[in-house]
């Protein structure tokens, strides 16, 4: 702190400290073989080297492969702007707002290409690189800079690795092959400056712990609960992004007793900390993220407004009681309910408007499940929705919300045939009444039973 002071008086410059060397790790050492590199990426590296540029393989993938694990997805990292990267690739273009990066596609494959991004200092503050609210989140983040620097900048020791394909060898900065051996998450730099930049990050630490069954480093541990508050500076589209990269990472059960642990659930979905404290609702949402998670490591298509209807289908049924109560007959009440419910998470949560109409037609068809007499189960097999509909009733049944024999009942009438189907509707008496039309009077007809007089129009 002296020494930088002293620095500003006398020449005006910062004093900084010494940007950290990379540790080169051979082949031998880790076993990462280029082969093991996607096609697309392998392209994009040897095409960016070719023209005098540096190109790694970054971030997650690098992580991955050091573990054995297959990646997702492959990132690059280069010195060459984004610019330079959309003119070596016809099938290519540049998004982003806060730091543009380049989507280069190679058939079905996107490989994401960053241009090397610096850290901040007080001096980039001041003049304005880094723009940062209040509470130290920054709002604008679009400094270039070195391969170290990019480094430097990346959250946990772990995501600050890369891979050359030309040599096969990682590069390493921050010690984040060593903390691979040790199970260990650790931030780099100071993790309460770090959370206060971009308080995602917290979530981040928990996603990752829970995925990798990693242990946190306690000094980036620590300020966690102190600082969870700062989520909800954070703007709701990007914390649903974060959420459902989260719930969909195939370790979501693990990922929400992580969330809890560190005191991170509170608020991401409103009252989610309260549906996870009633044994009823907390049952059935780890119902829900248990099978997501098999269908996600099974490699089979997962709905994300399904996974949001079981996670707020408690709070729905809570307030439909609530204004059945205030004498709105069941169906307007489940729909107010329903508006209700998404309204109030929409606060915090910003889920798409195509994710809550889905999910508002599966909560609409579970009261259909309970009609099993007449024509109403032939109509509700019909229906687009009745697959998602059906399964969100199996998890009702399974978490004790409902009788099993409902479940079982519609398990078997689907794959009846028409002979076996008409034997197992109920008595029509068990089913919903139905409303008596009027018959229309003839003149003079005085003979007409009074009920069918007074009967309501429909």
């Amino acid at each position: 702190m002296i020494k930088k002071l002293i620095g500003r008086v006398l020449s005006g410059k910062i004093f900084k400290p010494r940007t950290p060397r990379a540790q080169v790790i051979p082949f031998k050492s880790h076993g990462v073989a280029r082969e093991q590199i996607s096609k697309c990426a392998l392209s994009v590296t040897d095409t960016l080297q070719a023209k005098g540029f540096a190109a790694f393989v970054a971030g997650g993938a690098v992580r991955d492969l050091l573990l054995k694990r297959a990646p997702k997805d492959f990132d690059v990292a280069t010195n060459a702007t984004p610019e330079e990267v959309r003119a070596l690739f016809r099938r290519s273009r540049i998004i982003g707002r806060r730091f543009q990066i380049v989507h280069v596609m190679c058939g079905r494959e996107t490989v994401e290409v960053s241009t090397f991004r610096a850290g901040h200092d007080e001096e980039d503050r001041e003049n304005g690189n880094a723009k940062a609210d209040e509470h130290g989140r920054l709002l604008r983040d679009n400094v270039f800079g070195n391969q170290q620097q990019d480094a430097t900048r990346r959250d946990l020791s772990i995501n600050a690795l890369f891979y050359d394909p030309a040599t096969q060898t990682v590069h390493d900065y921050h010690g984040g092959v060593a903390d691979l051996h040790k199970k260990r998450l650790r931030m780099i730099g100071d993790p309460v400056t770090r959370y206060r930049e971009d308080p995602v990050r917290m979530l981040r630490v928990a996603r990752f712990a829970g995925a990798l069954d990693f242990e946190i480093d306690p000094a980036t541990r620590q300020p966690i609960k102190e600082l969870a508050d700062l989520l909800s500076n954070v703007p709701p589209a990007r914390l649903f992004d974060e959420m459902l990269k989260l719930l969909l990472s195939g370790h979501a059960v693990e990922t929400v007793k992580r969330l809890r642990k560190e005191g991170l659930h509170h608020g991401l979905l409103p009252m989610l900390d309260v549906i996870l404290e009633q044994p009823l609702g907390e049952r059935f949402v780890m119902l829900a993220l248990k099978n997501t998670d098999i269908r996600i490591r099974g490699d089979k298509g997962v709905s994300p407004a399904f996974l949001f209807a079981t996670l707020l289908w408690h709070e729905v049924l809570a307030a439909w009681k609530v204004i059945e109560a205030e004498g709105v007959p069941p169906i307007p009440a489940l729909y107010r309910a329903m508006d209700q419910v998404l309204q109030q998470q929409a606060e915090k949560l910003a889920i798409p408007r195509r994710y809550g109409g889905d999910m508002k037609e599966i909560w609409a068809l579970q009261p259909r499940f309970d009609q099993r007499a007449g024509r109403g189960p032939y109509r509700l097999l019909e229906l687009p929705r009745f697959r998602a509909g059906y399964d969100f009733l199996l998890l009702r049944c399974e978490s004790g919300e409902l009788d099993q024999e409902i479940g079982q009942w519609w398990t078997r009438f689907q794959d009846a045939n028409a002979d076996e189907r008409e034997q197992m509707l109920l008595p029509e008496s068990a089913g919903p009444k139905k409303r008596r039309r009027r018959r229309k009077r003839k003149p003079g007809d005085a003979t007409a039973p009074a009920a069918a007089q007074e009967a309501p129009q429909p």
